[in-house]
């Protein structure tokens, strides 16, 4: 997955030949479309893993001694975060397909034995968390961070009314109820995008879910289990969390107030200071004790565990357990400009929702407070959840 970062780290930074002339044509994934990739006559799998040895060789050998460029520093980081989201990406395909848990993340969910130090017993949790307004929040990453991808870029002053957001993600147990009422059925709760989504899928509930014997189940990866009344409703899409919405009384918090729960701190006066978090507790990175990332638990976990990772203002989990939806479109910040790596962002501005926060699969060194994640509203293989606010 990563041979174009490192080729352009290699040919077009170094000058060096490529170490296969056909690199690109077997493993550009911009430039190769879906379909045609069963069909490409790509090497076996000693050979592609000799290969990406002499790639990983070839950057290492450049790498130790010397100050590196800002160039190479760039692309050498491309390289490790872009692997995290196909890492990310190869666990999301296991659940598609329903093959086996992967090695490397504990099997079993929600469970307090498994000695990570994370607080998971739960609680309650109600209502939703007050946030004041701001005349100015600083929405985005600043210079000061190491690598931010383009999409991010830069900080700038939105006005943001006080608002309402839920301290958690929406329940398996909440949505469970909107499905028992008819709620995809019921045409009131749908926008017009929703129904000609809606219109193409035969099911009446989250893709993963089925109801045996008048209970419901969901599959995690081969097994099918009890649905857990308290974990986050996962893998549905932006219309299935807006029709929610719609049936709740409710509304998706915009990306800036998202942001801006999960970042911010108040001023002690009612307001929000100037003090900006890069995580929702804080600066200090993350652990097991403050969010479920990395496969620390397996599976999402209920939605009132890890109270160590909660926000100044008392979200919970707001990085960690599921990606959240949003309810902006994908589009670039004020005087977006393109990285060298052109295609991440441009190609799907206007295209795509945005998502925050990361899933109980994605590497801890990939997150901050203003990452963006975007997937077209109708996606819901991804581990994607959300919370609401007040209308």
């Amino acid at each position: 997955a990563e041979v174009p970062a490192a080729s352009a780290l290699l040919a077009g930074v170094r000058g060096r030949p490529p170490l296969v002339a056909n690199a690109d044509e077997l493993y550009d994934s911009i430039a190769i479309p879906w379909e045609t990739r069963w069909d490409i006559p790509v090497p076996g799998k000693a050979e592609v893993f000799r290969y990406l040895d002499e790639v990983l060789a070839e950057i290492e050998s450049g790498a130790g001694g010397g100050e590196l460029s800002e160039a190479e520093t760039y692309f050498q980081r491309l390289s490790a975060f872009h692997q995290d989201m196909h890492s990310e990406a190869n666990t999301q395909f296991r659940q598609n397909v329903g093959l086996p848990q992967p090695a490397g993340t504990m099997d079993g969910g929600l469970r307090a034995e498994v000695g990570s130090g994370g607080d998971l017993s739960g609680g309650d949790l109600p209502g939703d968390a007050e946030i004041p307004g701001c005349s100015a929040f600083m929405q985005g990453a600043t210079p000061e961070e190491p690598f931010v991808f383009d999409n991010e870029k830069w900080a700038h002053p939105v006005e943001v009314a006080p608002f309402r957001i839920s301290r958690t993600a929406v329940t398996q147990e909440a949505f469970r109820a909107f499905v028992d009422d008819g709620g995809y059925e019921n045409e009131a709760h749908w926008s017009v995008w929703g129904k000609l989504w809606r219109a193409r899928v035969p099911e009446r509930h989250p893709v993963y879910w089925r109801r045996e014997s008048g209970e419901w189940q969901r599959r995690h990866f081969d097994r099918w289990v009890p649905l857990e009344p308290n974990l986050p409703v996962s893998h549905v899409n932006w219309y299935e969390a807006e029709a929610y919405c719609n049936w709740a009384g409710r509304r998706l918090p915009t990306e800036t107030e998202w942001e801006l729960a999960a970042a911010a701190e108040p001023d002690g006066a009612g307001g929000v200071s100037g003090v900006k978090r890069r995580y929702p507790w804080g600066n200090e990175p993350p652990t097991p004790e403050r969010a479920s990332l990395n496969g620390w638990y397996g599976g999402p976990v209920d939605v009132t565990a890890l109270p160590g990772g909660d926000s100044a203002f008392g979200c919970r989990q707001m990085m960690g357990n599921l990606w959240e939806w949003v309810a902006d479109p994908f589009y670039p910040y004020p005087g977006f400009v393109l990285d060298p790596y052109k295609e991440y962002s441009s190609w799907w501005f206007g295209d795509r929702k945005v998502l925050r926060g990361g899933a109980w699969i994605t590497p801890p060194r990939t997150m901050r407070n203003t990452w963006r994640n975007f997937f077209t509203p109708d996606q819901r293989d991804t581990f994607s959840g959300f919370r609401t606010c007040a209308r």
